[in-house]
């Protein structure tokens, strides 16, 4: 059966990969304005200051790559796993109210990736032109 959904698909994935990536991308480039407070913020929650670069570098890149629909499955797994890993380390307190939304959201996020690696990038991406999707 050809459904409204099926028919739609095509834009439905990209417009998807580009609102899930939105976050990373916003989130990796506030992080190079902010770096000093980032920095210190990953330091006193017991996360190494020194692996910020690489924050940085999967945030941004992994958003732009997921935009471009290039290596998706690949960057969604790993967007996946740092998104899990951040729940964890920073709003593992789900006493508190407002980190309980925010691990939720983080698991939430998560999921969303896992659907981009077990789906892929769709038709419209670099993935598929190049024959790897």
């Amino acid at each position: 059966m050809n459904t409204f959904f099926d028919k739609s698909a095509n834009w439905i994935v990209p417009v998807g990969r580009v609102l899930i990536a939105l976050i990373f991308v916003v989130a990796g480039y506030g992080k190079i304005g902010g770096y000093e407070a980032t920095q210190g913020y990953m330091t006193a929650m017991g996360v190494p200051g020194g692996l910020l670069p690489l924050v940085i570098v999967l945030e941004l890149g992994g958003g732009i790559l997921l935009v471009l629909g290039l290596f998706t499955r690949y960057v969604a797994l790993a967007l996946a796993g740092f998104s899990i890993l951040s729940a964890i380390l920073f709003h593992g307190n789900i006493a508190d109210q407002m980190q309980q939304i925010m691990f939720m959201k983080n698991l939430a996020i998560a999921g969303g990736f896992l659907f981009l690696v077990a789906n892929g990038a769709g038709k419209i991406s670099l993935d598929r032109r190049f024959g790897w999707s």
